[in-house]
């Protein structure tokens, strides 16, 4: 998803309202509070995931196949303690870690089976989509 706070309010308004669910993503989003990189200041972006186990998630950096990193991505990487908002589990306090390698490769696998949409995002950009693991802390 874009970081555009005119898309992304109504999304996390309708998330918080419906108990997690939102429309066509179902409760396969998490609402991710992350701190700017440079500004220090907190946003919240929806973000769709997949839920691995009880304590994992893992969400992708698609951007929609843009050429580049979505902002929360670069915030996550500066600052990855933080907290998402999950359909089934409430807020949750959260590491961050980019997965490299094969390890990002088998679960950038795992995620399309799950969110095959975001195969064509793959299509639409010469970056490498970076996949990142959320573990509860």
């Amino acid at each position: 998803m874009a970081d555009n706070a005119g898309y992304n309010q109504p999304v996390i308004d309708e998330f918080r309202a419906n108990g997690g669910s939102v429309g066509h993503f179902g409760r396969k989003l998490v609402l991710l509070h992350h701190i700017g990189a440079k500004s220090g200041v907190e946003r919240v972006s929806p973000v769709a995931s997949l839920k691995t186990g009880p304590d994992s998630w893992l969400i992708a950096a698609s951007k929609a196949g843009a050429p580049d990193n979505p902002a929360w991505y670069h915030n996550l990487l500066a600052h990855p303690d933080i907290v998402i908002e999950t359909a089934d589990d409430g807020d949750v306090h959260v590491h961050a870690t980019a997965l490299e390698g094969e390890e990002r490769d088998a679960a950038w696998r795992e995620f399309t089976t799950h969110n095959p949409g975001f195969l064509d995002y793959e299509q639409k950009t010469s970056r490498v989509i970076p996949v990142v693991r959320l573990t509860r802390r």
